[in-house]
């Protein structure tokens, strides 16, 4: 083998850029918010869908839409090598979801309420909040068309934030309205735009014919003003889209929710249609928006499938965490119950068959293992039992071994109370040990 072989061996292999392990004890933390969306989606019969990470290019081409920043400049997209078919790692989920739903002919009964949790894969420069791979969380309910599951969606977030103690989040809503309105908009957002060219930057003039509702979207702030005055969505909603919008808005009245209706809200994708909404904070700087979703009627059709309304959401897990981190709240850790202290390696096989016994009656419980040197001294394991965060030491000594018991130390009570345990009485002792979880 070269010198160069080995010296490439050797090198120091690391993450891509923008896609970030996530190792103990902030995969705690996403743990502990996936437990609670779980729960909650449970009490609003919303039932897990997972899809494929890796689907067909054009998915996201006839969903998100052409001239979308997604597809333009964000999908990390392949040929595979075995068969030439073109391949995108999903940056999104809901196209996927709708791909899933057609494909299994899942609304043959009657509509769906889906979940999902998983990575979505996006190349832009990595921020805070904003990484190349990142999770989201996601409600849809396809084959509902009346306003009372829009706002079923946003009560269904709002009851997270409340769940997760978050109180800096503000929903702001729009409408799009349907495609012939949507299509009035467009040609009056062109002319409007049109007539003030001369302020455009280079991305408005490109999407000028092709995309004109994302010029509402930009960030320069030499074209806030002729944005201001553009003209809205909502002037161009015809008679039922209007009564869409307004039973949303007195759903929510009814529910006391506040919200802004924020006539320049348009949202990233081609699909989406009437609700459009956002929650957004001041906590997270320029990435303020935690959730976002909206009515995309129109796309299982595109997708294949037989005409059918949906209505979605997603968020993002990381900016959700840091907005809990910003917020001063606690993530509740799992503790462990008990830490195994094991003076020499003969009291192993007894230790280790106790401690299945405690495992498998519900305690958690972690054993200390030997290395190089032996088991170590008494100290350092009573040192690594008490960093552990164990609420009690099992002690496997020689004299308890000899009289078939176990010492049980305290070790979060001030105290240290310590008690020795038949070891054939152990595993129903089992629920003192897990009492202070």
């Amino acid at each position: 083998m070269s010198q160069t072989e080995i010296a490439g061996k050797s090198e120091k292999l690391t993450a891509v850029k923008g896609m970030n392990d996530v190792l103990p004890p902030e995969s705690a933390a996403v743990e502990w918010l996936e437990s609670r969306v779980r729960s909650l989606m449970a009490r609003y019969a919303y039932r897990n869908i997972r899809t494929p990470i890796v689907e067909r290019t054009p998915l996201f081409i006839r969903g998100l839409g052409e001239v979308t920043d997604i597809v333009e400049k964000e999908m990390y997209s392949f040929e595979d090598r075995l068969n030439g078919d073109p391949l995108t790692l999903r940056p999104e989920a809901t196209a996927g979801v709708v791909r899933a739903v057609v494909e299994h002919s899942m609304l043959y009964d009657g509509g769906k309420r889906l979940y999902y949790m998983g990575p979505m894969f996006r190349h832009e420069r990595p921020q805070r909040g904003r990484y190349r791979q990142f999770d989201q969380i996601g409600a849809e309910a396809l084959g509902f068309s009346g306003a009372e599951v829009d706002a079923e969606l946003i009560l269904l977030a709002i009851a997270l934030w409340k769940d997760l103690g978050l109180t800096d989040v503000r929903l702001e809503l729009n409408s799009l309205g349907q495609p012939a309105e949507r299509l009035k908009h467009r040609h009056a957002l062109i002319a409007h735009f049109e007539r003030h060219a001369d302020v455009l930057d280079e991305d408005a003039r490109r999407r000028l014919h092709s995309n004109p509702l994302r010029i509402l979207d930009t960030k320069n702030p030499a074209m806030q003003a002729v944005v201001e005055s553009a003209p809205r969505p909502l002037d161009y909603l015809g008679e039922a889209s209007l009564a869409h919008f307004n039973t949303l808005k007195s759903l929510l009245d009814a529910n006391d929710v506040a919200y802004t209706v924020n006539p320049r809200l348009v949202r990233g994708m081609d699909y989406y249609n009437l609700t459009v909404f956002e929650f957004t904070t001041d906590r997270l700087g320029s990435q303020g928006t935690v959730c976002a979703g909206g009515r995309y009627d129109y796309l299982v059709e595109q997708l294949g499938g037989k005409p059918a309304p949906a209505v979605g959401w997603a968020l993002g897990v990381d900016r959700v965490l840091e907005l809990i981190r910003e917020q001063g709240l606690g993530v509740v850790e799992p503790t462990l119950d008990a830490y195994a202290i094991v003076p020499d390696v003969a009291a192993l096989p007894l230790a280790l068959r106790t401690l299945q016994a405690l495992r498998a009656a519900g305690v958690s419980v972690q054993m200390h293992t030997s290395s190089a040197d032996g088991m170590g001294s008494m100290k350092s394991q009573f040192k690594r039992a008490d960093s552990s965060g164990a609420n009690f030491a099992l002690v496997f000594g020689a004299d308890e071994i000899s009289k078939n018991l176990v010492t049980v130390k305290a070790l979060r009570d001030g105290s240290g109370s310590q008690a020795t345990r038949s070891l054939a009485d152990l595993v129903d002792w089992a629920p003192t040990l897990q009492s202070r979880t």
